[in-house]
């Protein structure tokens, strides 16, 4: 390990110095653009290997969020970046006027959220909280994962609600599609680290756990699926992640499933 490091160190080392001889010419360079994606990149791992869950990125803004006043029906959503871009206030289309809370984060696993469930979902007091999650675990975002591994966490996040007093409504996972383009004009391949027939699987076993425990089933899946098992392609530019279109589709289904669990007396009691 120590070995590679130092190679790393090196290689960053050279491109670095060949980037000084550049200091005079446009960052058009492909050296000068390689150099620039080497330092983002270890700039983003640092970051990652010194707060693996991210437990930073919410920390101000949980402090600063006072208690839910009596009466208020305070929802966290916890997911990732579906999650996380639905929020963004930039958007403006995650249910305004709604006490509704975001807590996404773009590229995460499950792995990740269990470990931050407690600061950015239990700690925040709310009433209900939408889980949406298992896309990024499919594609192995932090390292290599089963559906056993991916459900045992799911379990987990919602044992703890449930233990805090938190209603849960558990989402399914979106499905994906080919030939989507990236913010550069790229065209994307959603289904090599995405499957169909595994998200069909997780889906499957989220809709089955829903059920035995007492919890509501947030079907995304059977609304933004086409005839041929992939994601609707007027519903995402990228073939993973909604646009405004998709979103339209899925506020509708959370406001039914938020509104099905408040009434809900099973379990979530």
């Amino acid at each position: 390990m120590r070995g590679c490091a130092m190679a790393v160190m090196l290689t960053l080392s050279i491109c670095s110095r060949f980037s000084l001889s550049f200091a005079q010419t446009p960052d058009t360079t492909p050296l000068a653009k390689q150099v620039a994606a080497l330092e983002e990149r270890l700039t983003r791992d640092e970051k990652t290997l010194l707060d693996w869950a991210n437990l930073a990125r919410y920390r101000d803004a949980n402090a600063n969020l006072p208690a839910p006043p009596a009466g208020e029906a305070r929802v966290v959503f916890m997911g990732d970046s579906i999650t996380d871009i639905w929020a963004q206030p930039a958007l403006g289309i995650f249910f305004p006027g709604k006490p509704y809370i975001g807590r996404g984060i773009s590229g995460q696993t499950t792995p990740q959220m269990l470990v931050r469930f407690r600061p950015d979902v239990i700690a925040l007091q709310p009433r209900m909280v939408v889980i949406l999650a298992g896309t990024n675990d499919i594609a192995g975002n932090t390292g290599p994962m089963t559906l056993d591994e991916i459900e045992a966490n799911l379990a987990s996040m919602s044992e703890l609600a449930h233990a805090n007093g938190i209603r849960v409504v558990l989402a399914s996972v979106l499905p994906v599609y080919d030939g989507g383009r990236s913010s550069d004009g790229k065209p994307l391949v959603m289904t090599d680290r995405r499957p169909p027939e595994k998200i069909l699987a997780l889906n499957a076993w989220i809709k089955n756990y829903a059920s035995h425990q007492g919890f509501i089933y947030l079907d995304y899946f059977s609304a933004m699926v086409d005839d041929h098992g992939f994601l609707k392609k007027e519903l995402s530019e990228d073939g993973l992640h909604p646009n405004k279109a998709g979103y339209a589709v899925m506020a509708p289904l959370a406001e039914r499933a938020i509104a099905d669990t408040a009434k809900n007396k099973s379990r979530n009691e």
